[in-house]
């Protein structure tokens, strides 16, 4: 029998080791704007077109290569970072395996152009499926500029996976505002289809993530610092009353690396415990240094996830950092806070000498003597003060009571046998429970309502006949009111502005994810802040889209009903109790929330009377 083991051809091996490090375009882009940081650049720019299935660009001010190093960095594991296996725990900059350039190479048509700052001419290398085409001298600005074109033009069956340009576009600006984050000391600049559509000069980082999400951001973000033996946390958290719907604007880096860690997100969510809603999600941007043997980054392809020696303490000093921030601005109840000191764990010296604790012990205490037996350790007389003769007034009796003579009040505390009757005729068949369940008593016993999720369905049936009929009714605005989105949440608005007009929006597109808000639907004329409202559409939108909900109407609808609602905690009178509970069962299904969750719940006489048993 012959050999069956082979030797991969090295454009295959190429090929299978792409399909591991660029999974899509915005994978390029990571890993193009992460060898540019590495460069010492301090402007970076990045050029897409079609998504970054024709072209995606990275232009950057950085050292340079020479013309060796320009051929080289096409060759797999080829890195100027690491000498050997050791040097893996000790890693500081971003790309360091030299897996990207060539895999990049192996699936298009790369074309790169370096000049360092010494030399006078530059050098072109153009690199087409794993095979050189050319190297030439050029005239090129110091730095380096590296395209790459007709991604996956070889491996057609990859490409087929590929999405819409804008859900490309999508991915590709992420990966962009991941970077700028982690680097406001650069300045970014994003080209779209030959527009300029992000620049981001040099700032703080408070001022950078202002820049990438709106200058509203100033007044959302409180600052997180932390400093132990073990790792310092720095950045922002943003203040609960502004928590999303969906995860969208949650940031952790590590030695200034983005990375996905549910373990670590978990623990500024408890930080966060008790402030925030069950279903809501906190926004943070927080950075972590420490040093780069207690972690090990290269456990992933794309180096997005990172183990350290123990994620225990991590987990702890996070938690504390953040719930720390939070009580320091007020934003949590700072008692636990104000005269805590930072959150340390020292570490113990082996060549000390351990020395066992001290207790010092009076040997003439006597607990029976009457002048030592009621002093404290600070020597005050606990008896002192002690008027034994008016411990009386603490516990009245029954004849100490004041009552009030012929009102008939004491008649309140007789439960008269019509007791139910009379309340009937009184009209009263509706209360409210905690300002949140509407209570109602029913034939076979009673029935629980809960308001927010009956106005939920009321909604959404009143906003499917305007879609369906066109009948939406608005309110003009005294004052039209602008929205400043970032790029994402924008991209979600267009999406949706033709549907939310036909519901009774009047909107229109300015510039820079700009928005003008001229009219609002009938129910919503009383709201306070129409940006609160379009921002919590969108985050339903963004988290109906996660759950691959196909049709966009229907997402829609679930969006506005959700956040036009009243909500758990709103006192109602008995007139808005009777008007939700009749327009609740004027529904086709009133027993149902479009997601499908109870609205009511009826408890029968036999249940309360097993409860009394």
């Amino acid at each position: 029998m012959s050999d069956v083991i082979k030797l991969l051809p090295d454009a295959v091996a190429n090929q299978i080791a792409a399909g591991e490090v660029i999974q899509r375009p915005a994978s390029a882009v990571k890993e193009l704007l992460e060898n540019a940081i590495d460069s010492g650049a301090d402007s970076i720019q990045l050029i897409i077109k079609d998504g970054g299935k024709t072209l995606i660009q990275v232009v950057d001010n950085g050292s340079g290569m020479s013309p060796t190093d320009a051929r080289l960095c096409f060759e797999r594991h080829a890195t100027s970072k690491i000498q050997q296996a050791s040097d893996l725990f000790s890693i500081r900059t971003m790309g360091f395996r030299g897996e990207a350039l060539a895999s990049m190479a192996a699936i298009a048509r790369v074309e790169l152009k370096t000049r360092r700052e010494d030399e006078q001419i530059g050098t072109e290398v153009i690199v087409e499926a794993a095979r050189l085409i050319s190297q030439n001298p050029c005239n090129c600005p110091k730095g380096t500029s590296i395209s790459v074109k007709n991604l996956f033009f070889n491996t057609p069956a990859r490409r087929n996976f590929l999405k819409s340009d804008n859900v490309e576009k999508r991915h590709i600006l992420q990966e962009f505002q991941r970077v700028s984050i982690a680097y406001p000391e650069i300045t970014f600049q994003y080209h779209q289809n030959k527009q300029l559509t992000h620049q981001f000069p040099k700032a703080k980082l408070k001022q950078r993530i202002s820049n990438i999400f709106g200058s509203n951001y100033n007044q959302r973000l409180v600052p997180v610092s932390e400093s132990t033996q073990i790792v310092r946390v720095e950045g922002y958290a943003g203040k609960p009353e502004f928590a999303k719907k969906a995860r969208g604007e949650q940031y952790l880096f590590v030695n200034q690396r983005y990375i996905r860690s549910a373990y670590l997100n978990h623990a500024v969510e408890q930080a966060f415990e008790e402030m925030i809603p069950e279903d809501a999600f906190p926004t943070y941007f927080l950075f972590l240094e420490t040093a780069p043997d207690q972690i090990d980054v290269n456990v992933h392809p794309t180096k997005t996830e990172i183990k350290f020696q123990d994620e225990r303490y991590v987990y702890q000093i996070i938690k504390t950092a953040v719930k720390r921030a939070l009580g320091s601005f007020n934003i949590s109840p700072s008692l636990d806070f104000e005269q805590e000191k930072a959150f340390d764990f020292p570490f113990p010296d082996k060549n000390r000498p351990i020395i066992p604790p001290g207790i010092t012990v009076n040997p003439d205490y006597n607990p029976f003597d009457r002048d030592t037996g009621r002093e404290t350790r600070s020597g005050q007389d606990l008896r002192r003060n002690v008027n034994p003769g008016q411990w009386e007034k603490l516990f009245p009796s029954e004849k100490d009571i004041p009552r009030t003579k012929g009102t008939g009040d004491e008649k309140q505390y007789t439960i008269s046998p019509n007791w139910d009757q009379k309340r009937q005729d009184n009209g009263q068949k509706f209360f409210q429970l905690h300002n949140r369940y509407i209570i109602t008593p029913v034939k076979s016993g009673m029935m629980a309502i809960d308001q927010q999720r009956a106005h939920e369905r009321v909604l959404y049936e009143k906003f499917r006949i305007w879609l369906t009929n066109k009948s939406a009714a608005s309110q003009q605005l005294l004052f039209p009111e602008n929205i400043k989105l970032n790029e994402h949440d924008a991209g979600i608005l267009r999406e949706i502005s033709g549907t939310i007009k036909e519901l009774g929006f009047g909107i229109h597109e300015l510039t820079g994810n700009t928005f003008v808000v001229e009219a609002v639907p009938a129910d919503l004329s009383e709201d306070p802040s129409v940006q609160s409202v379009i921002e919590g559409i969108v985050e339903n939108m963004e988290k109906n889209i996660s759950e691959l909900r196909k049709d966009l109407h229907q997402q829609v609808l679930r969006s506005m009903s959700k956040r036009i609602a009243i909500k758990h905690g709103k006192a109602l009178t008995v007139e808005e109790m009777t008007a939700l509970t009749n327009s609740l069962f004027a529904c086709e299904t009133p027993q149902y929330t479009p997601d499908g969750k109870p609205v009511l719940q009826i408890i029968t006489l036999e249940e309360l009377s097993q409860r009394f048993k």
